[in-house]
């Protein structure tokens, strides 16, 4: 169950980032609401996580999924190039990811 908010904790926090460049510096009231809302219910979920979850191991998971989405967000639906040092950023990130996911003692299984 806490892998499953931090599903949901992840991606609401990849909506509200994503969203942040429609509202035009909260101009917009739409996207706005959307940035508001979904970092709100993001770290609500992040605080459910976190009881459960070591708390960096969560925030490293949190962190990492969201960059790597962000930037697939920002490559596809916004077309902002990602250059090779930013790529290779993103696969150090990446394997990061992977190294506390299959050898570290901080998660629980």
């Amino acid at each position: 169950m806490a892998y499953l908010l931090l599903a949901i904790a992840i991606t609401c926090e990849v909506t509200a980032t994503s969203a942040l460049k429609s509202c035009n510096g909260f101009t917009r009231l739409l996207p706005s609401l959307i940035v508001v809302a979904g970092y709100c219910l993001s770290f609500f979920t992040l605080a459910q996580v976190v009881r459960v979850v070591p708390l960096g191991y969560a925030y490293a998971l949190w962190c990492g999924f969201g960059i790597i989405l962000i930037v697939g967000v920002g490559y596809f639906y916004y077309r902002q190039p990602v250059d090779w040092p930013g790529a290779l950023g993103i696969g150090l990130i990446m394997a990061g990811v992977l190294v506390i996911n299959l050898f570290s003692r901080m998660a629980i299984r």
